[in-house]
């Protein structure tokens, strides 16, 4: 196995899920993303970070044409990648993030039948064709658990596993890898099945790779029914510029306040991108700190983790003890990633929101990627055999 696996990226936005790859040990050589901004700040946060571009560039259209795109004016020029990637005996691997309006509880729920929700299917198409040696897709928790859109999810599991992948999936939460929200996605990987012969797993009839093999639990740091248990501050009066000390007995490296002044959010150069309001500031005043119960407007608490940071769909957050919304070096605090993670100043308000709130968390992105390279490093070191057994996923 090569040192550094070969990632070929889909719906990238700005890189969120690439970075936390490439910090764990993989190679992005390959970039798609359909919107321009975003693949305009992915260039940008890379320069910033002093990382290399990607081998074989970055990749994108016209949005209304993005599933014949990817599916067919691409297809055959990203075989040719593929082919020319693996002349070097590299391990490759897909990862992406489809649009997921379609399937979320509170957005679109036009399921398979919507265009984001097509491109579910196109990414699958597009990995049956490619056949990599393994994948990851990352969705909301609707399509994995609402009934109408669960049955299009297998249906695509179906497909995969036609194509000779073994499977395995999760629905994870982001704070329990570190990051300061409470955000669930579904996960799906997927790894061809001569491949994990090659590697030493010898799979019998099965298709699915149960937890007791994979290792989901290695990097979590935070389980979730611990977390959760924790007695977190409700709502606080709002105070401008107040001071609050860290309650005891919550795990105050998950609040929103930790991760401001982690990142030193008032110097980051993303500071002083914030929406300012026209008007509303009485309303603003007028949430209590840790306020969230409205489906807009809703007011962080410091000292809890915020809610899921998807700040398209008229979802804003306020700062927990100043009359604004979060700026956009709060919002990428809140999202995990790296202090010197930085968004060009030349993007939109709106986009860079978007592309924050469409982004995996870097540290849940981080921890998904070092649990695929755990499973694969091990794999090779102790080869196992995996038993024919019947078992449910969690």
């Amino acid at each position: 196995m090569s040192d550094r696996p070969c990632i070929f990226s889909f719906f990238a936005g700005s890189g969120f899920l690439d970075l936390g790859f490439e910090t764990s040990g993989f190679n992005i050589v390959y970039v798609n993303e359909i919107f321009t901004p975003f693949i305009a700040a992915h260039r940008y946060s890379r320069e910033v970070l002093k990382m290399r571009s990607p081998e074989y560039g970055y990749h994108h259209g016209e949005a209304a044409d993005v599933t014949k795109l990817i599916v067919e004016k691409e297809a055959q020029h990203l075989q040719e990648l593929v082919k020319d990637c693996r002349k070097s005996d590299n391990i490759i691997g897909f990862i992406g993030g489809p649009p997921c309006p379609d399937f979320s509880i509170s957005g679109k729920n036009r399921g398979s039948l919507g265009d984001n929700g097509k491109l579910s299917a196109s990414y699958i198409e597009l990995i049956c064709r490619n056949i990599p040696d393994f994948f990851l897709f990352e969705n909301v928790k609707g399509l994995w658990k609402t009934t109408k859109h669960r049955l299009f999810f297998e249906s695509l599991k179906q497909k995969l596993q036609e194509s000779g992948y073994i499977l395995t999936e999760r629905l994870i939460n982001a704070i329990e890898y570190g990051v300061p929200q409470d955000r669930e996605r579904i996960i799906l990987i997927g790894f061809k099945n001569n491949f994990l012969q090659d590697i030493g797993i010898k799979i019998g009839s099965e298709k699915l790779l149960y937890e007791e093999y994979f290792p989901w639990d290695n990097y979590i740091l935070y389980p979730h029914e611990k977390v959760f248990a924790s007695p977190w501050r409700k709502c606080d009066p709002f105070q401008e510029n107040s001071q609050i000390p860290c309650p005891d007995g919550i795990p105050e490296e998950l609040t929103v306040e930790y991760w401001f002044r982690k990142n030193n959010v008032l110097k980051h150069l993303n500071a002083e991108n914030c929406f300012q309001p026209r008007a509303g500031i009485t309303k603003f005043a007028a949430i209590d700190e840790g306020d969230d119960s409205k489906k807009s407007f809703k007011r962080l608490h410091r000292w809890r983790y915020s809610p899921t940071a998807c700040y398209g769909n008229n979802e804003v957050h306020l700062h927990p003890y100043k009359i604004r919304r979060i700026s956009v070096a709060e919002a990428l605090a809140i999202q995990s990633l790296p202090a010197n993670f930085v968004l060009p100043e030349n993007m939109s308000l709106t986009n860079m929101f978007k592309t924050i709130g469409n982004g995996v968390p870097y540290l849940a992105s981080q921890a998904l990627a070092q649990t695929i390279i755990n499973f694969l490093i091990n794999s090779v070191k102790n080869p196992v055999n995996i038993p024919s057994i019947t078992t449910t996923y969690r």
